[in-house]
């Protein structure tokens, strides 16, 4: 299965009952393994859960933590970049140069790179005291 079915078939999964908005991330891991995720709204909007942040939680939960790529979908006039969160969220795991896919319904729009999306990313370098 590719990236951008896998998103697109779990964007229609999500529970967007107050925006309508419908977010759908795929994530291949360096083993080949995908896991998907979906936005999960909650009527206490700061609770909810991104799509890109699903996808995270599913993959370590299988024990696996190397990203080698991402594709966002959304049904949306504009390629939808994941939010400041998630950006980071997705830096925690994947490599500057992994590539970010931005997709509509009718396919892939835009890629780049992890850091593209994240230029200086907070790291586990900056928490070393030395």
């Amino acid at each position: 299965m590719t990236l951008f079915n896998a998103a697109r078939a779990v964007r229609e999964n999500a529970h967007a009952p107050y925006s309508h908005f419908k977010v759908g991330a795929a994530i291949r891991t360096t083993s080949g393994a995908i896991f998907v995720g979906c936005n999960v709204e909650n009527v206490a909007y700061p609770e909810g859960t991104c799509a890109e942040a699903g996808a995270i939680a599913a993959m370590v939960a299988a024990g696996e933590s190397d990203i080698a790529e991402v594709l966002v979908i959304a049904d949306s006039v504009e390629p939808v970049t994941p939010c400041g969160g998630c950006r980071q969220k997705l830096a925690e795991f994947a490599a500057p140069s992994v590539e970010v896919a931005l997709a509509g319904l009718a396919g892939e729009t835009r890629r780049m790179t992890m850091a593209d999306l994240l230029p200086g990313a907070f790291a586990q370098s900056h928490m070393s005291k030395s």
